[in-house]
């Protein structure tokens, strides 16, 4: 289950993960490891018992949490990767379920963002998220209502917008004085 708040402050959906992707990451990092022949001693030493602790801390580090304005994703044991995604960069949010999928009762989320080349397309993925298909529909929902917010905060932003330009205006001319000083008393 997602569990959702209404403060801006705080995340509007902090996603959780099914438990069964433990079990998934060792059988999915196994079969690599089998299948290249060559690490079949590594895929030993893997499936008794280093596999079932590296997934199990790598599920302790699991997070997303979707805010009004992003969706920020962290996960790693020794290397932490995070990534915040602007959700107006977001183009899809595709599901993907393959048979090992399934058969865990698992879905990915991968998610298209803006200004990528080809080929590169998918910034984020996310394994088994409790009620995926929650997460996509609320990471729409978001990222419709910051493309078209209301009327009443369109004219709100923009007073905050001009005086945010006078003041930026006002540090230029500023800095431009400053560098008027230092040439004439470099003179």
């Amino acid at each position: 289950m997602v569990s959702m708040t209404t403060s801006l402050a705080t995340p509007l959906v902090r996603a959780r993960f099914n438990t069964l992707i433990r079990p998934y990451l060792v059988l999915y990092v196994g079969i690599i490891l089998v299948s290249t022949v060559v690490c079949i001693p590594l895929a030993v030493i893997w499936f008794c018992g280093v596999g079932q602790w590296w997934a199990r801390h790598y599920f302790e580090k699991l997070e997303c949490e979707l805010t009004d304005r992003t969706i920020r994703y962290r996960k790693g044991i020794l290397f932490t990767v995070e990534k915040t995604i602007p959700l107006e960069n977001i183009q899809d949010v595709t599901f993907v379920e393959g048979p090992l999928l399934r058969r865990f009762h698992l879905s990915v989320l991968k998610f298209e963002t803006a200004g990528r080349s080809e080929g590169q397309a998918n910034d984020m993925e996310l394994v088994g998220v409790v009620d995926a298909e929650l997460l996509r529909n609320e990471i729409v929902r978001a990222r419709e209502a910051l493309k078209h917010p209301p009327q009443q905060m369109v004219e709100t932003t923009g007073s905050a917008d001009h005086r945010l330009i006078d003041a930026l205006e006002g540090l230029r001319q500023s800095v431009d004085e400053l560098a008027a000083l230092m040439r004439e008393r470099k003179e």
